[in-house]
């Protein structure tokens, strides 16, 4: 059973258990054993494109969850001195255990106004700019930068076109390459092409066990393989998108475990793992001298695709 049709069905139980009287507590209790029975099947062996779902589920986690979170003393930095502030990229200043540290995450938004305001958390070239601009300042006062990825891709519209969106990506791919300082990036949800690549060079990457990442969307590869883009369900199974392909391919390092049903149903569990991995990998690649992490970072990328 497919996630989509078990939440459904649950819907419709729980509504159904909501209008019941006191003294029908056998129907009750029926119902409590179905719920539990249908999330057993349909969470006991997910398909890729149950995690699709499950990545972009309208209750998933945004980024501003998990800084909250995460990060001491927050404090927000804006625009990207050159053009204007995105706000489809949260950037700032904070402590994480007591660590000074640069936290890059990619928004989305949790209503519909939001959503628009982060422009469902797809950057445009001013954001990967200020991405860029935070970067290097963190390199310069020696902070370790954690970046949150969560975008379905870079914004395609006319306007981040002529304002340079592709140089604006690959001038983020060659920087982080070298940056001096450690790099961690963490994909949540969707890691959605060039858009998700920009702050995805790191020395350690790590995806939520629902997360997805790659080259571009389900419908996307349909569309563009069979001219069907119904049949993304289908191409998610060819794409090898998520976090277990990617960690037996060896593009990512570390697998974050999720609640059944999703990061929205513990988030602090989830956040307690991600803390735990962040603080054991920073307190290594903190003692590394410059020259051995940029050769590090160099190798790792090197060896993607030889798996």
């Amino acid at each position: 059973m497919k996630i989509k049709e078990c939440e459904i069905k649950i819907r419709t139980l729980e509504a159904e258990k909501a209008g019941l009287n006191i003294d029908e507590s056998q129907r009750y209790d029926e119902i409590n054993k179905e719920i539990l029975e249908l999330k057993k099947e349909a969470y006991s062996n997910l398909e890729p494109w149950d995690r699709v779902y499950l990545a972009r589920h309208q209750d998933r986690p945004k980024a501003s969850d998990y800084i909250s979170l995460l990060i001491d003393d927050f404090y927000e930095l804006h625009g990207d001195r050159c053009y204007g502030d995105d706000n489809a990229l949260i950037g700032g200043i904070g402590t994480f255990k007591g660590i000074p540290v640069t936290v890059l995450a990619q928004a989305k938004g949790k209503t519909l106004e939001e959503n628009l305001k982060r422009n469902f958390g797809m950057m445009n070239p001013e954001g990967y700019r200020k991405a860029l601009r935070l970067a290097k300042e963190a390199e310069k006062f020696h902070r370790p930068i954690i970046n949150i990825v969560d975008t379905a891709g870079a914004y395609p519209g006319k306007g981040a076109e002529e304002r340079g969106q592709a140089e604006a990506i690959a001038k983020c791919l060659y920087e982080f390459s070298n940056l001096k300082t450690p790099v961690i990036s963490v994909v949540i949800s969707e890691g959605g092409s060039g858009g998700a690549l920009a702050l995805s060079v790191a020395d350690r990457i790590v995806m939520l066990e629902n997360a997805i990442y790659s080259v571009l969307s389900p419908e996307g590869f349909a569309s563009i393989l069979w001219k069907d883009e119904s049949r993304a369900e289908e191409a998610s199974k060819y794409m090898r998108l998520t976090s277990y392909d990617l960690y037996e391919k060896g593009i990512i390092d570390h697998i974050i475990k999720e609640p059944a049903g999703g990061a929205q149903n513990g988030l602090e569990y989830v956040v307690a793992q991600i803390a735990v991995y962040i603080e054991t990998e920073l307190k290594e690649l903190i003692q590394k001298k410059d020259r051995l992490l940029i050769r590090e970072r160099f190798l790792k990328y090197r060896k993607i695709g030889m798996i």
